[in-house]
C-alpha cells in the first residue's frame, strides 16, 4: 500500500494507524542511486577518488557540519575541482537522492553563496556555490551496504543504503542566509520559506490553551540546540502534543512534518511516513520559542518518538535560517545497519 502526500497528511490528521509495514520496497531509488554513484566514481581520477572514497565503518562517515567549508575540514571531492562531465554525474547522484522539490531547494541554497558574496564583498568567507563536496562510503551496490554525503555551507545531507532494500536520508540539514533576499537579482526569494510558513500557520491556529502549551516561556535560542552533534538526545515533554490538537491543527502539524519529508526522494519519504504512522503519532509534540510576529526571532521543534525537527531563525536580524531533521537512533542509518548485522550469522 502506498500513501502519497495528500493521503499521508489525511491519515496523520485523523491519527489513523494504517496497516503499513515498517519498510518500503525502495529498489527503484536505490538502483538509481547505485548506478549514479558508480558512474560518478568511474569518472574520477586517482587523486579525486582518494579524496572521495571512505570506509563505511570509518569515523569520517559520522562527521558533519553546516558551516563554511574553510571552518571545518571535510572529506570529499569538491564540485569546484570537477570537470564539466564529472559535475553532471555528481548532480545526477544528488538528483537520485532528492525529490524534484528537494533538489531545487538545495540548488537555491547553494546559489545564495552568490548573494552573500555580493553582500559581504568577500570580507568574511570565500563564498562560492561550487565549494560543496561529495563523499562515498563503501562500495555502491544495488544489494549491499554503502552510503554517501553531500555537504558544504548550509547543506549537510547523508544517505545510507542497507542491504539494497532500504535507503534513509538523515541527518538532513538545510540553511538559508539570507532567509529572504531583499535586494539584487534574487530579491524576494525565500528559499526555506515553506518551513517558516507551515509552522507559523500552525502556531497561529492554536487556541489559548494549546498556545500556552506550545509557546515556551524563553527567548528563541541563537541556533538549533542539536547543533552538529553526532548523537542527539530527546528533549523533555515541552510543547503541545498531537493528542491535544483538534483535527484542523493536527492537519497543520503533519503538513509541517511533510514539508521536511518532501525533500527526500519518494521511496525514502514514504518509508519514513510509514514509520511515523506506525510509531505513536499522538505523542508528537510541537514547541515554539520567540516572537510569533513575522520578521522577529523565532524557533520551533517537532519531536516524535524517533525523530526531531529543529528550526531557528534568529541570526542576522532574524533573516538566517538553520533547520534539520534528525533521528535519535537512526542518524547515519545506524539502527538499520545494527539490525542488519545482528542478523548475519557469525562463524
Amino acid at each position: 500500500m502506498t500513501i502519497r502526500r495528500a493521503g499521508f497528511v489525511a491519515a496523520f490528521a485523523a491519527l489513523t494507524i494504517v496497516p503499513l509495514g515498517a519498510r518500503w520496497d525502495a529498489r527503484r531509488d536505490i538502483e538509481g542511486m547505485s548506478e549514479a554513484a558508480a558512474a560518478f566514481l568511474a569518472s574520477l581520477d586517482e587523486d579525486q577518488a582518494s579524496a572521495a572514497i571512505f570506509a563505511l565503518d570509518g569515523d569520517e562517515r559520522t562527521r558533519f557540519h553546516f558551516i563554511p567549508i574553510e571552518m571545518f575540514e571535510r572529506g570529499g571531492v569538491m564540485i569546484a575541482d570537477m570537470s564539466p562531465v564529472q559535475r553532471e554525474l555528481a548532480h545526477r547522484l544528488l538528483e537520485a537522492g532528492l525529490s524534484q522539490r528537494g533538489h531545487m531547494t538545495t540548488m537555491q541554497i547553494m546559489e545564495l553563496e552568490d548573494v552573500l558574496l555580493a553582500l559581504e564583498g568577500g570580507s568574511r568567507f570565500a563564498r562560492d556555490r561550487d565549494e560543496y563536496l561529495f563523499s562515498i562510503f563503501g562500495v555502491p551496490s544495488p544489494d549491499g551496504d554503502w552510503a554517501w554525503r553531500f555537504e558544504g555551507h548550509h547543506v549537510s545531507l547523508h544517505f545510507t543504503i542497507v542491504r539494497g532494500e532500504i535507503a534513509v536520508m538523515t541527518p538532513a540539514f538545510l540553511g538559508a542566509n539570507p532567509a529572504e533576499v531583499r535586494e539584487g537579482p534574487q530579491s524576494g526569494r525565500r528559499v526555506l520559506g515553506d518551513r517558516e510558513d507551515a509552522a507559523r500557520a500552525l502556531v497561529n491556529a492554536l487556541d489559548s490553551r494549546q498556545r500556552a502549551q506550545a509557546i515556551l516561556p524563553v527567548e528563541a535560542p541563537r541556533d538549533i540546540l542539536s547543533g552538529a552533534d553526532v548523537d542527539v538526545e530527546r528533549f523533555g515533554e515541552d510543547g503541545v502534543a498531537a493528542a491535544d490538537l483538534g483535527l484542523a491543527e493536527r492537519r497543520l502539524l503533519f503538513e509541517l512534518i511533510d514539508v521536511y519529508l518532501s525533500l527526500m526522494a519518494d521511496d525514502m519519504a514514504e518509508h519514513r511516513r510509514g514509520r511515523l504512522l506506525a510509531d505513536d503519532p499522538d505523542s508528537i509534540r510541537f514547541a515554539w520559542a520567540g516572537s510569533t510576529e513575522p520578521g522577529e526571532p523565532h524557533y520551533y521543534r517537532v519531536q516524535g518518538p524517533t525523530f526531531l525537527i529543529e528550526y531557528d531563525n534568529t541570526q542576522n536580524g532574524a533573516n538566517h535560517i538553520h533547520s534539520v531533521w534528525r533521528e535519535f537512533e537512526g542518524d547515519f542509518g545506524r539502527d538499520l545497519l545494527r539490525e542488519h548485522r545482528s542478523q548475519i550469522p557469525h562463524e
